[in-house]
């Protein structure tokens, strides 16, 4: 999620129709790149506008370029401008982001959700047509001990395993918690050592390179553990969010190890404008 932490920012359907249309120059502009993946979007910079008119606000962000979305638990953000989606039953939301043109395999969940009814929101995952469940964070204390990141790992471990026997698979994105230290090691590294490959990936968010996380490192550091990104445009100078293109960050070098990584679907995250400014970019971008 967006910058440092989520509350502070505050191939599918859509890929094949893409395909079959290319019968033109113009047409060749709206293949997926890079790394052939459909241009993805995150949609919580868009919770406002999607607690006013989800099918409108998907129609929009069709129409920007985007090809794929990333949703947010109507259960566990429901109190963040998703929660008006749980009028709709699994199936009749599937139907309505396919009817706006994209596709959708992956949602934020949280922790506290799947705490208290898992099954229930993997029946959901699955009505929806999710083949990917994240977690913003495992929401571990601010100054973690070992015993601490231990729990965490422990019980996500028994999450994604009961995932995994539903066909789901469990993904972590990277947050609070995760950039804490524990004796002078980082916490998100820890988690690569004490979480199971068979049942986690990981989900980075580019832009916590303003912490020090760079994108492409841990990619190559960590060869197929990773399942998504979520992307930002980073300008060092001005220690700015910018649109992806601008700024300081070498987008073939993150991309070119997001295939080290194991990325098999990205989610650009900013706000609206930036997100649409970032479209041209990553059409244009080959690796």
């Amino acid at each position: 999620m967006p910058g440092i932490t989520r509350r502070e920012f505050i191939r599918n359907a859509a890929a094949g129709a893409a395909i079959a249309g290319l019968v033109s120059t113009g047409a060749l502009e709206l293949q997926a790149n890079p790394l052939g993946l459909p241009i993805g979007c995150q949609t919580w910079p868009v919770r406002k506008m999607i607690a006013q008119d989800f099918p409108g606000s998907l129609k929009q962000l069709s129409a920007a370029g985007f090809q794929a979305i990333e949703l947010c638990s109507p259960v566990g953000y429901d109190d963040s401008g998703f929660g008006g989606l749980a009028k709709y039953k699994g199936a009749e939301l599937k139907k309505i982001i396919n009817d706006a043109g994209l596709a959708c395999q992956s949602s934020h969940f949280s922790m506290e959700e799947l705490r208290a009814n898992q099954p229930d929101r993997i029946a959901w995952a699955k009505d929806v047509g999710l083949t990917q469940m994240l977690v913003a964070s495992l929401g571990g204390p601010h100054h973690p001990t070992m015993d601490d990141v231990k729990r965490a790992a422990d019980e996500y471990n028994k999450i994604g395993e009961k995932a995994a026997e539903a066909g789901i698979q469990q993904g972590l994105h990277n947050e609070e918690f995760e950039l804490t230290t524990v004796d002078g090691k980082r916490t998100y590294d820890l988690l690569f050592e004490l979480l199971d490959p068979r049942y986690v990936k990981f989900q980075f968010q580019v832009s916590t390179i303003s912490q020090g996380f760079d994108a492409a490192e841990y990619f190559d550091k960590y060869p197929g553990r990773f399942i998504s990104m979520h992307a930002q445009g980073w300008d060092a100078k001005t220690r700015k969010i910018v649109a992806i293109g601008q700024g300081t960050l070498d987008w073939k070098k993150i991309f070119t190890a997001a295939r080290t990584g194991g990325i098999k679907n990205y989610f650009v995250e900013m706000n609206l404008d930036l997100m649409k400014a970032s479209v041209p970019y990553l059409r244009a971008l080959q690796v």
